[in-house]
């Protein structure tokens, strides 16, 4: 008997990886959830919702798309990185996995690049530079020169400390050798308003949350934070022609629990990838300002291990600390 148990035991050892290759192969065989740390109807949701019905005519299954709010998105990521590595719970996370490690690094997932495996990038969205109509700056050098004249006087809003349209704010006053006051905000529409009123006088907004803004013509947009021109405003100069190095775009990318098998973590990234580069789709999203990242698991692997380290000095050197 003992003789039959351990070849048995054998025989199911040896088995398993082809047990386990059987159940890759046949995922996904019920209803995908995909879930986002931010509200429905912004910016990040409405791509998520367009990317999971694509995804999911690919992949022969319903995917779902699950808001869960809160805690700078932890709490998003937190659920993601407890569920079972198998493809059916992913996560859209966003440049909040590289920020909160430095600047909130109680929050989870407190090592992103550990407890998650990454799938495939999304998308990036730069920020535009608006100002209000009434300054007389008519360029991003221009403005430069007025808020350096008048040191702390010149508002600037933000969503918020750690967002990263504050960070880049941060960036360019640090590059440029000069101090601007920052308002805080919940988010762009009140600071738009706001701008709009004169209560600011500048904000980075994403070209999205801009467009309409611009119709009336009491804002002007003066730059845009991408590392190029994008195609959406091919006349507007990058921040980085006259900051040279400074840069940064909001982003969204797919991530599984860690753990997730590799043939399901290469099915994920085949599907999401042929969902964003199909042309139809860049073209509705491409004139919003929305540019449609290429790549797989080890692109973004390597994008986030540089935001992490880029965005966390950053934090440290100007020694910002969350509210």
């Amino acid at each position: 008997m003992r003789g039959i148990g351990r070849r048995t035991f054998l025989a199911a050892a040896l088995g398993a990886p082809a047990v386990a290759r059987a159940q890759d192969a046949a995922w996904p065989a019920r209803p995908v959830t995909v879930v986002t740390g931010y509200a429905a109807g912004g910016l990040s949701d409405v791509v998520a919702r367009a990317v999971a019905e694509r995804m999911a005519a690919d992949l022969g299954q319903p995917v779902v798309v699950e808001n869960r709010t809160g805690a700078a998105a932890s709490i998003a990521a937190a659920h993601v990185v407890r569920a079972r590595p198998d493809g059916y719970t992913l996560l859209l996370g966003t440049s909040t996995l590289a920020i909160n490690p430095t600047l909130q690094p109680s929050l989870p997932p407190q090592d992103p690049l550990r407890e998650l495996a990454p799938v495939a990038q999304t998308y990036d969205t730069p920020f535009v530079l608006l100002v209000n109509a009434e300054l007389p700056a008519r360029d991003l050098a221009g403005f430069l020169a007025y808020a350096r004249a008048r040191p702390g006087e010149v508002m600037v809003a933000h969503s918020g400390t750690g967002s990263v349209n504050h960070l880049l704010t941060e960036m360019v006053q640090r590059a440029a050798g000069l101090r601007f006051g920052q308002v805080p905000y919940r988010g762009a529409p009140p600071a738009l308003l706001d701008l709009k009123a004169g209560r600011v006088q500048a904000t980075f907004a994403t070209l999205s949350d801009a467009q309409p803004q611009l119709e009336d013509g009491r804002l002007r947009l003066l730059a845009v934070s991408s590392r190029e021109r994008i195609a959406a405003i091919p006349a507007v100069p990058t921040v980085q022609e006259t900051l040279p190095g400074v840069h940064a775009a909001f982003w969204q990318a797919m991530f599984a629990p860690a753990g997730t098998p590799a043939p399901v973590i290469a099915r994920l990234a085949a599907s999401l990838r042929a969902a964003t580069g199909a042309p139809e789709f860049r073209a509705l999203w491409g004139p919003r300002g929305v540019v449609i990242a290429s790549g797989g698991p080890e692109e973004l692997r390597r994008m986030l291990a540089s935001e992490i380290e880029s965005w966390g000095r950053l934090i440290r050197e100007a020694g910002i600390r969350a509210d």
